[in-house]
């Protein structure tokens, strides 16, 4: 390093570095990372401007040559002034004066600057954006929101910030705040908690990717917090979740790329309810290490989730039939109205329950289920990895012998059926014989009935007779499952009706 003087900074970066702040065997000063720190000349820094400056700079309009030579006479007190370019700051002080919503990313604030000055200029201020900038501490936070009032909404992200050591009162400092987004500020749960009796409305707080290990329940703080957004702290585990696991309000947990891979309510047994996360009601667990059915049937035990998105997990991505996949979540979690953020009609949960009973009809027959309520006994371990299944027999009734008939390889000779189809409320309609792929949708079965009767799909009712099963007529009820789904073979016959 030549002679001079030098400046030692710590990237937000560590790849753009070279050091961990030392040289030549002397340690000048300390980095988080090993390959985070540089020496660099004063006149390659930028040390930032104000708060206001920057806001002025983004906002506020340049006036026409025209306008900065104007004069005009005023009246102070009982003296007339002649002045010059009065109505250049005029507009500009109202320009700002009518701010609301404002975004100061990435302009190098570094400051509140002259006290007072930001609420005589812009006092009306509900939203801030104030991310990626240069403030370095808590304590410059406090002196920009201490003079906007009316602050609901406050974004931090990526300011390395020193927080206080020790809790603080800060009565009326965020008394309106209701989101604050902390991502990327370095900031530890104990440092959450010891700030957060400042932020007495909060609604929303954002603190993903800061490394965090949630290492104490909150207690008289955060009782008010309806999302709270921990995405990307890998060091949070299942056992820490339980901390945040009574705040009463909490309605949306933000949990991707935590590493999680497993959940389990211990006071909830099978079919029961858990006393935890009593208001949740949105759950996100994308790109997480989910590969077990048994997560999914523990949030089934939620009193109050109805959302919940769960892509880019094992359990999900590595499925080769995403569709089924989403029928047995949703067969699963009970009072699931939306996945992966489409909404589930009640026919595609009819369609959903009954295919998940069928799917697993063989195995409840093999761990004890019978068709007599009496003789329905399953052992412990099916109950445990289908905890619903049980009650869907009662939705639906138990799984018939014929349903679960188990379904032929898919060879190239067998996929054409050769089937009957009638029309029991039309006597007039003569029977006719098709030959119909194995393969093809109840959808596109529909169609083909509607072409040729010149009835509306929506009109058309399909089920199906077999003669291995006299008497006995199964609904074809989803139509996005194929004839072969519902074991649908040569000589039965397709009922139709509308």
């Amino acid at each position: 390093m030549c002679g001079g003087f030098w400046l030692g900074v710590e990237w937000d970066n560590p790849e753009r570095g070279k050091h961990d702040g030392s040289h030549e065997g002397t340690v000048y000063f300390k980095c988080r990372h090993p390959t985070g720190g540089s020496f660099i000349r004063p006149n390659k820094v930028n040390f930032g401007v104000d708060f206001l400056t920057a806001l002025k700079n983004r906002y506020v309009l340049e006036d026409g040559p025209e306008e900065d030579g104007k004069e005009q006479i005023v009246t102070i007190g009982n003296r007339t002034v002649q002045t010059v370019g009065f109505d250049s700051v005029i507009k500009r002080q109202s320009q700002l004066n009518k701010l609301e919503d404002i975004s100061l990313r990435n302009c190098a604030v570094n400051g509140a600057g002259d006290k007072g000055g930001i609420a005589r200029a812009c006092p009306h201020i509900r939203k801030v954006d104030l991310s990626r900038n240069l403030l370095s501490s808590w304590d410059d936070v406090i002196d920009i929101a201490d003079q906007l009032k009316d602050l609901e909404v406050l974004n931090l992200s990526e300011n390395k910030l020193e927080f206080p050591s020790c809790s603080t009162s800060l009565i009326g400092t965020f008394s309106a705040l209701k989101v604050l987004v902390l991502n990327r500020t370095g900031i530890t749960w104990a440092e959450v908690l010891r700030c957060a009796p400042g932020w007495p409305v909060l609604e929303e707080l954002y603190l993903g990717s800061n490394n965090i290990c949630i290492s104490e329940r909150p207690v008289d703080v955060l009782q008010t917090v309806k999302l709270l957004d921990l995405s990307s702290n890998q060091l949070i585990d299942e056992n820490q979740l339980f901390l945040i696991a009574y705040l009463p309000r909490l309605e949306q947990l933000i949990l991707s790329n935590i590493g999680i891979s497993s959940i389990h309510f211990p006071d909830a047994g099978i079919g029961c309810k858990t006393s935890l996360f009593p208001s949740l009601q949105y759950l996100v667990v994308n790109d997480n290490q989910i590969s077990q059915w048994s997560f999914i049937n523990e949030l089934d035990k939620l009193q109050s989730l109805d959302t919940l998105s769960c892509v880019r997990n094992p359990l999900t991505a590595g499925s080769k039939d995403s569709q089924t996949t989403r029928q047995f979540i949703i067969a699963r979690i009970g009072q699931l109205k939306t996945l992966d953020r489409c909404q589930i009609l009640p026919e595609e949960r009819r369609g959903a329950e009954l295919d998940y009973r069928k799917a697993f009809g063989n195995e409840w027959k093999k761990a004890g289920g019978h068709q007599n309520p009496d003789k329905n006994r399953p052992n412990e371990e099916f109950l445990a990895a289908h905890p619903r299944y049980q009650f869907l027999c009662q939705k639906y009734g138990a799984p018939e012998d014929g349903e679960l008939k188990t379904q032929q390889p898919f060879i190239l000779k067998n996929q054409l059926l050769t089937l009957k189809i009638r029309y029991p409320d039309q006597l007039d309609q003569k029977v006719l014989e098709k030959q119909l792929p194995d393969s093809m949708t109840i959808q596109k079965v529909k169609g083909l009935l509607s072409r040729l009767l010149k009835v509306p799909v929506s009109q058309l009712l399909l089920s199906y007779e077999s003669p291995k099963m006299p008497g006995r007529e199964i609904e074809l009820e989803n139509d996005q499952q194929s004839l072969q789904f519902y074991s649908v073979e040569n000589g039965d016959s397709l009922l139709v009706r509308w």
